[in-house]
């Protein structure tokens, strides 16, 4: 079994927790986004995850791909895991209904 942790597998992790997001929250409308506590914890999780992941690629890939917002995704990441609490929901909904699905392509036509 390949155990390597490059940037090819780095990448799946990332689009494997995208997808997750996307399939998990597609339903959601504002008003009930924060009615299933599970869910909400579980799309902070992997929001989390996302970034950590994506700070794990190589500084190349980052650089060959300047156009994706990498250090917006470290800046979310960091507010989520610093301010807990304090987070604006509106901004996490935002950005799981919009930001996550357009990453989430783009990161599909990366090759590695």
């Amino acid at each position: 079994m390949d155990n390597t942790k490059n940037d090819a597998y780095y990448l799946s992790k990332l689009l494997k927790d995208l997808n997750f997001l996307i399939s998990h929250t597609g339903h959601l409308v504002w008003e009930n986004f924060g009615e299933d506590e599970v869910l909400l914890d579980s799309v902070m999780f992997r929001l989390i995850q996302i970034s950590e992941n994506a700070a794990r690629l190589s500084e190349d890939l980052k650089t060959a791909y300047a156009d994706i917002p990498w250090l917006a995704m470290r800046g979310l990441r960091n507010r989520i895991v610093h301010d807990y609490g304090e987070v604006d929901y509106r901004i996490v909904f935002e950005t799981v209904k919009v930001d996550i699905p357009l990453l989430y392509e783009s990161l599909k036509e990366i090759e590695v």
